[in-house]
C-alpha cells in the first residue's frame, strides 16, 4: 500500500468515526426528548383532567315550589363535595329576581317562568344563558276528604268557597290566570299570595278550602291536602329556567351545582318530586 493510499485511508476512517458520533449523540438527544415527553405527558394529562377541588358557599335564588327537591340536590352536592355549603333563598320567582337586581348577592337564580327570569337578564344580571330544566303544571289543593267536591276549575267559582291563588305577578298565579282565561272564568279569591308554599298553607291550616298551586306542592303536602287535576292546567304549564349570576361570588361551584341540577341524577330527583322532565 502506497503512502497516499494509506492517508486517503485514514482520512476516511476519521470522517467516518466523526459521523458515527454524532449520529450517536443525535441519538441519545432524541431519545432523552422521547423519554422526557413520555415522563411529562401523563403529568400534563392527569393534571388537566383532575378538576379543581371546590370549596366555600353557593347562594342559590330558587322559586318557592323547589323548595324540597333543591334541598336535597344541596345535600348532595355539599356530599359529594366536602368543603362546600349550599345556601337557599326559597320564594316568589319576582321578588327574588328583584333583589338579584338591587344587587343582592348570590351565585345561582332557578325561576319558574321564563318571564320572571327576564327581569334578571334584561338588566345583564345573568352570566350564562338561561337553560330550562324543569317545567310543572297546576293542580287544585282541597281539604283533606275533598269536603266541598270540589271536582273542577269551574267548581271554585261556587258562592262560600274560600278559594286562595297566587298574585298575577308571580308564576303560579300568571298561570292559573291563564288555565281560568282559558275556559273563561271568573274568580274572585280571598286572598292573593306571594308565593306558591303561602297559597297552599292557607289550605293546610284551614283557612281557606282550596287554592291553585302546582302538582309537586300538593304531593309535598302529602296528606294535609288533597290534590284534584283538571285539564285547563295543560294549557299553563310554567317552564323553570336556571342560570349563573354575574358577578357570582362563587361562580366555580355555583356551576358544578347547575350542572347536578341538569344531571341524570337531578333530573331524578326532580321528576320524583312531581316535576315534569325540560
Amino acid at each position: 500500500m502506497t503512502r497516499s493510499t494509506r492517508r486517503t485511508r485514514t482520512r476516511t476512517l476519521r470522517v467516518a468515526g466523526v459521523g458515527a458520533a454524532a449520529l450517536l449523540a443525535l441519538s441519545a438527544c432524541s431519545s432523552s426528548d422521547s423519554g422526557s415527553s413520555s415522563d411529562s405527558s401523563p403529568k400534563s394529562d392527569t393534571s388537566a383532567s383532575s378538576s379543581p377541588k371546590l370549596s366555600g358557599t353557593v347562594t342559590v335564588f330558587a322559586a318557592a315550589s323547589l323548595k324540597e327537591s333543591f334541598t336535597t340536590l344541596g345535600k348532595e352536592f355539599e356530599k359529594a363535595n366536602p368543603g362546600t355549603k349550599v345556601t337557599f333563598n326559597f320564594g316568589g320567582s319576582d321578588t327574588l329576581a328583584a333583589s338579584i337586581t338591587g344587587g343582592a348577592p348570590a351565585d345561582v337564580f332557578a325561576a319558574a317562568s321564563p318571564k320572571t327570569m327576564a327581569i334578571v337578564t334584561d338588566k345583564k344580571d345573568a352570566a350564562t344563558t338561561p337553560a330550562t330544566f324543569v317545567r310543572n303544571q297546576l293542580e287544585i289543593a282541597t281539604l283533606p276528604g275533598n269536603p266541598d267536591k270540589v271536582a273542577s276549575l269551574k267548581d271554585l267559582t261556587k258562592s262560600g268557597l274560600k278559594v286562595v291563588l297566587c298574585d298575577k305577578t308571580v308564576p303560579c298565579g300568571a298561570a292559573a290566570q291563564k288555565a281560568l282565561d282559558a275556559s273563561k272564568l271568573k274568580l274572585t279569591p280571598v286572598s292573593y299570595e306571594q308565593d306558591v308554599k303561602s297559597a297552599l298553607t292557607k289550605v293546610e291550616l284551614k283557612e281557606a278550602d282550596a287554592a291553585v298551586v302546582y302538582k309537586t306542592d300538593v304531593k309535598a303536602a302529602g296528606d294535609k291536602v288533597e290534590g284534584v287535576e283538571f285539564p285547563e292546567s295543560a294549557k299553563a304549564i310554567n317552564a323553570y329556567p336556571i342560570a349563573l349570576l354575574k358577578d357570582a361570588p362563587n361562580a366555580e361551584a355555583a356551576k358544578a351545582f347547575i350542572a347536578l341540577v341538569q344531571s341524570a341524577e337531578g333530573q331524578k330527583v326532580l321528576t320524583a318530586a312531581g316535576f315534569l322532565q325540560p
